[in-house]
């Protein structure tokens, strides 16, 4: 996925992330690859993160592979990469089914 424009709020991407030079992201990214070569301004999480020559990032950086190119501006600070998911999606999803599962309720009976 290539962002061109303006974008803010959460992005979920299973591959590639890439902010254009006329691009700018604020809020939360999660991506395999996140190549910066616009503005972004939040949190990423991503196994390989790249800040190129045009790269302005401002924020925190989950990841255990992080380049900047000369050029590129990088002001916050950086973590390792979580050691696993932060939501279990099968977790979840039981949760949702058994809170959508209908629930037996026992007829009141009313003697007179």
């Amino acid at each position: 996925m290539q962002v061109d424009g303006d974008v803010e709020g959460q992005l979920h991407v299973d591959k590639t992330l890439v902010i254009s030079e006329s691009g700018s992201a604020n809020g939360e990214l999660y991506a395999e690859h996140i190549i910066v070569n616009g503005s972004f301004e939040g949190t990423c999480y991503a196994a390989k993160i790249e800040i190129l020559s045009k790269g302005r990032v401002n924020g925190t950086i989950y990841s255990d592979d992080l380049s900047i190119e000369q050029g590129g501006r990088f002001n916050g600070i950086t973590y390792p990469a979580p050691e696993q998911q932060v939501v279990d999606f099968k977790d979840v999803k039981e949760s949702v089914e058994k809170k959508a599962a209908p629930t037996e309720k026992k007829a009141a009976s009313t003697e007179n």
